[in-house]
């Protein structure tokens, strides 16, 4: 059975840092592909950042430069590292996975892909100014 739990959440001022985990157990699939969500409330879930098993990572544009996903692969372990946090980065973040990286022989595996098989429950995160 597949888990995927997040943690590392929490509330801090503008121009902090947080650096989320996703905790993967049951994932055994030597190809794949994860990533970093958010949500505010009222707002549709949105990608913030994935990465494939080839280590391409992809990023929305308002967190380029400033957010970092990376993954321990001996620790089965994804994080999302958020520096020059601002205000507008308040959301719940959720972590995803799925082991289809090609999708109709085409490489599948960007932030604006939505398509998981596999999600976490959540961890909040609150900036504020």
């Amino acid at each position: 059975q597949v888990q995927l739990v997040e943690s590392g959440g929490g509330s801090v001022q503008s121009g902090g840092s947080l650096r989320l985990s996703c905790a993967v157990s049951g994932f055994t699939y030597s190809s794949y592909c994860m990533g970093w969500f958010r949500q505010a409330p009222g707002m549709e879930r949105a990608g913030v950042a994935s990465i494939g098993s080839d280590g391409v990572t992809t990023y929305a544009d308002s967190v380029k430069g400033r957010f970092t996903i990376s993954q321990d692969n001996a620790k089965n372990i994804l994080y999302l590292q958020m520096n020059l946090l601002k205000p507008e980065d308040t959301a719940m973040y959720y972590c995803a996975a799925d082991p289809d990286v090609y999708v109709g022989g085409v490489y599948y595996c960007h932030v604006g892909r939505y398509a998981y098989d596999y999600w976490g429950q959540g961890t909040q995160v609150t900036v504020s100014s």
